[in-house]
């Protein structure tokens, strides 16, 4: 009953005939054209290489252009006339002597502490 659906004019199955050596390809046949190919392209001058300052006589441009973006952005951290809000936290921080720095810390944890405390007592536990 398998054979209800197979030919006999069927080619066989990919494994059941034996195989070749390798490199014994089969030459192609001669009557047969090896068919259009495109030319191959010439060396591409366009676009930049990676890693590379870019394409010939750009390099100079970009370069420039990093370094005034780099004086621009100093310029303007010296300019900005002090250390702003966070600079002046982190100067007040290592200000601190190790005993604030604790007293600091147990306050912190006695607030959070009654705040549970006030949590559990809303809850009637």
């Amino acid at each position: 009953m398998g054979n209800i659906c197979s030919r006999s004019k069927n080619e066989p199955e990919s494994f059941t005939t034996p195989g070749r050596v390798l490199g014994s390809n089969p030459s192609p046949a001669p009557n047969k054209p090896a068919g259009p190919r495109a030319p191959l392209p010439a060396k591409a001058t366009t676009g930049r290489p990676l890693g590379g300052g870019g394409a010939p006589g750009a390099g100079d441009d970009t370069a420039d252009a990093r370094s005034n973006a780099a004086i621009a952005a100093q310029k303007r951290a010296e300019s900005a006339g002090g250390k702003g809000k966070l600079g002046s936290k982190l100067a007040a921080q290592k200000a601190q002597t190790h005993t604030q720095t604790l007293t600091e810390a147990s306050r912190d944890e006695r607030a959070a502490r009654d705040a549970d405390n006030a949590a559990s007592a809303r809850r009637w536990e």
